[in-house]
């Protein structure tokens, strides 16, 4: 082996590595990332922690401390014989966020190296990815699987290109590892997005193929990158699998009700709600604060200084504390997206380079990523541009599983940067004419600097610069006014900033052109002014400030007076906190057993159990689902004498014949009496009172629910656990019984006259078939790379 090739790899591994060390120094000195998302799953997975720890390492795969009971697969699991979690532990060997920081890097180098540009530009271009400000400051808010996500793309995609380029067996393998860590990543929703921009560049190739005559050669290339997808997906097949059999049981699944909670007809849907996934849709206008950073504002909330029109209106109004004290959170966006943490800057340079690329690249690869970055675009508008968003939502597969629509922006976030790179490369190399050259570069200087000298001069005048949040100063119009000032010195200066990098970087490469710089130092000084412009971005948004010492992190909450008080009951029941809205709360779980949790893809019944019924104040269901405690206020705790325990008898059994019967008998179903079922599934609707029958949880243990039962006669038992058919199984006395869902979300039997005992476990089969398949996925992925290799080389 040479070992001279792998010295650019080691150079850039080793920038990477300093790179994103330096950009996140405080994990140097031990310290972690405050991230809200994390915070909150902290709580959601804290019964599976310690449920591990008390097991020697194994998994629950069920959790009841959030939603009154969830399968775990979307909260924290460890599946069995999980290779590829190896290898993205290997991959990921830097202190949390720096590793995902270095995967971006190291994705996107290796995907420059598939089109064979030079090492030196590679690593600007992987900088340039890397530190784009959308895929730094989804760390801010925890995003950290979208993260993992992003950064294996590029890899993907270089596996890819390896085959388009007839590299067969390398192709094959990057692909089917890039792939199976991908779909370890574990989001869903960038994955899908990254198949749109692979189904883009497959098009631009058979388009390509069916030029040249190729057909041909163009389905083996398919076949080969679709038998390596297939294993890379094959390996997580117990993860793929479980997410499956919950997503139809969760709020991404179709409903069967057909009503709406106010008893008007619901609108019929086999995914989310449109206006839910379309809340965040990025305004057209505000595409351009891709490379104009604040030209909606920047953030929902930015500090304002003392020079700012806000501050000094405020300081004559209410004196120079007050404004110091406001002015450091002020809602200086403008946009109409509920929140925005920063905006998606990819770079003005880079834009400025994309611009070259589309003048001075030829072929293909330019058709591919300019049609995937207006699709990208087009696409982020959502509800701004509703008719083709309402195509996609209502005929393409999957897609109205997954809200926020504006994320799917991520492709532009690799195109854009991806042909500015071949731009330089172009520009570099001796095969084009200097006129062709000097040609594109005038044209790109024209459409770059002139955007951000047309927003420069007459930005102000083209809009009202009004936000959704503006009312929150009412008080005080004048300040209204101040703000809007403000807004328009925003879009003024970041306009200006981004023409004068602009100029710059056209500069440097005239200079170039006219050989009064050498290459070498035109990519160095280029690639620092690419990071001045980002990096100067990055850290208004995500920074030292953001971290804090492990031990917080790794223990977020601290017990309140009523968590507490509650905490000195050692029986099993669950919580309610008022104080928060109960679906947005993962802290009650990290204490208690909560009614409440934090998903973004919770049990489908259970969130309408909340719309329909919980929402107008249904005690009877508070008190079915074993709510003991109300949480009203941090030292405020009401004890619910009412509650219905963990199972108890019913006499009567109501039977219904729809989804729609079964919630409205939840509008007045005495349920320490009566259960409402669908279909005469037991096949008697009344059981005789036994007023000596007792029924108690006498173990609970996650996976594991034990009862023991007395009656002279035989009795229907409601149990106030979560109904799952795909892994819940009941046994009386050992022997596996029916058992069956009733009150819309919970479990019921027939229990037999006697002494009994009754156990639930849960026992996916899932994970059994799942495992199966990946093992066998694992050696296929093994074995055929081997045994191809062989094969050519016998042929050779």
């Amino acid at each position: 082996m040479d070992f001279k090739k792998l010295v650019p790899y080691f150079i850039a591994v080793t920038v990477f590595v300093i790179a994103s060390l330096i950009y996140f120094n405080p994990v140097l000195s031990g310290k972690k990332i405050k991230q809200s998302d994390i915070t909150q799953f902290s709580g959601m997975a804290k019964e599976i922690k310690d449920y591990r720890l008390k097991h020697n390492d194994k998994e629950p795969y069920w959790t009841g401390s959030a939603f009154s009971g969830m399968p775990a697969y979307q909260v924290s699991t460890y599946f069995p014989n999980d290779f590829i979690r190896s290898i993205d532990k290997l991959l990921r060997f830097l202190p949390r966020p720096a590793d995902y920081v270095f995967l971006y890097f190291f994705g996107f180098f290796l995907l420059l190296t598939a089109l064979k540009v030079e090492w030196k530009l590679a690593i600007l271009g992987a900088l340039s990815f890397g530190f784009s400000t959308y895929l730094i400051i989804i760390f801010g808010a925890g995003h950290n699987a979208k993260a993992h996500a992003i950064a294996y793309i590029p890899a993907v995609i270089a596996g890819v290109l390896y085959v388009f380029q007839k590299r067969y067996l390398l192709g094959f393998v990057i692909v089917g590892l890039a792939m199976a860590l991908e779909i370890y990543a574990n989001h869903p929703q960038m994955t899908y997005y990254m198949g749109f921009c692979l189904l883009i560049l497959g098009v631009v190739e058979f388009v390509e193929a069916i030029k040249k005559k190729a057909i041909k050669t163009f389905a083996k290339q398919a076949a080969i990158i679709v038998a390596a997808m297939c294993l890379g997906i094959s390996v997580n097949a117990t993860r793929l699998l479980s997410m499956k059999e919950y997503a139809d049981y969760s709020t991404r699944g179709k409903s069967e009700l057909t009503i709406n909670p106010d008893g008007s007809k619901k609108e019929a849907s086999k995914g989310l709600d449109k206006a839910y996934i379309t809340e965040y849709s990025y305004g057209i206008a505000e595409t351009f604060n891709l490379m104009i950073p604040r030209f909606m504002g920047g953030g929902t909330i930015e500090e304002l200084g003392e020079s700012s029109e806000f501050y000094q209106t405020l300081k004559a109004k209410a004196g120079t504390k007050t404004a110091r004290d406001y002015s450091e959170q002020v809602f200086t966006y403008w946009g109409n997206q509920p929140i925005v943490e920063a905006p998606a800057y990819i770079g003005a340079i880079i834009f400025f380079l994309f611009f070259l690329g589309i003048f001075l690249v030829r072929g293909k690869l330019k058709y591919w990523l300019v049609a995937a970055t207006i699709f990208s675009i087009l696409l982020s508008w959502g509800k701004n541009f509703a008719g083709i968003t309402n195509f996609f939502i209502d005929y393409i597969p999957l897609y109205n599983k997954f809200r926020a629509v504006s994320s799917i922006q991520v492709i532009a976030e690799l195109c854009v940067p991806l042909l500015g790179v071949l731009a330089l490369r172009n520009f570099f190399s001796s095969e084009i004419s200097s006129e062709e050259k000097g040609s594109a570069l005038k044209k790109a200087l024209y459409v770059g600097g002139g955007i951000a000298l047309f927003f420069m001069l007459f930005g102000s005048s083209l809009f009202a610069f009004e936000g959704l949040r503006d009312s929150q100063y009412a008080e005080l119009p004048e300040l209204i006014d101040a703000l809007i000032s403000d807004r328009k010195s925003m879009l003024f200066n970041d306009s200006l900033r981004s023409l004068v990098l602009i100029v710059l970087s056209a500069g440097l490469l005239w200079f170039f052109l006219k050989n009064k710089i050498k290459q070498l130092p035109v990519i160095l000084v280029l690639g620092a002014l690419i990071l001045f412009d980002l990096v100067s971005v990055d850290i208004n948004y995500v920074n030292k400030d953001d971290f804090t010492a492990a031990r917080k992190v790794l223990k977020p909450f601290t017990a309140s007076e009523a968590d507490k008080q509650i905490l000195e009951d050692k029986t099993h029941y669950r919580v309610a906190n008022f104080t928060v809205n109960p679906l947005n709360d993962g802290r009650t779980s990290y204490f208690h057993q909560s009614i409440g949790g934090y998903h973004a893809a919770k049990m489908g019944r259970y969130q309408e159990l909340f719309d329909y019924q919980i929402a107008k104040n249904n005690m009877e269901v508070l008190n079915m689902l074993n709510t003991k405690y109300f949480i009203v206020g941090a030292d405020q705790v009401q004890f619910n004498p009412d509650v219905n325990g963990n199972a108890w008898f019913v006499q009567n059994l109501k039977i219904v014949n729809s989804t729609n019967e079964e919630m409205q008998a939840l509008d007045s179903l005495q349920t320490k009496n009566q259960a409402v079922i669908k279909g005469d599934l037991v096949g008697k609707s009344f059981f005789e009172k036994d007023s000596t029958a007792t029924i108690s949880l006498i173990k609970y243990d996650v996976n594991t629910l034990t009862y023991e039962s007395k009656a002279s006669q035989e009795q229907f038992a409601v149990f106030s656990e979560i109904y799952y058919k795909n892994g819940w199984n009941a046994y009386v006395d050992g022997k596996l019984t029916p058992h069956y869902q009733v009150n819309y979300v919970l479990r019921g039997m027939v229990v037999p006259a006697g002494n009994h005992t009754i156990e639930f476990k849960f026992e996916p089969t899932v994970i059994k078939t799942g495992n199966t398949i990946s093992l066998i996925s694992y050696a296929l992925l093994l074995l055929v790379p081997i045994g191809w290799f062989f094969f050519e080389k016998r042929k050779q």
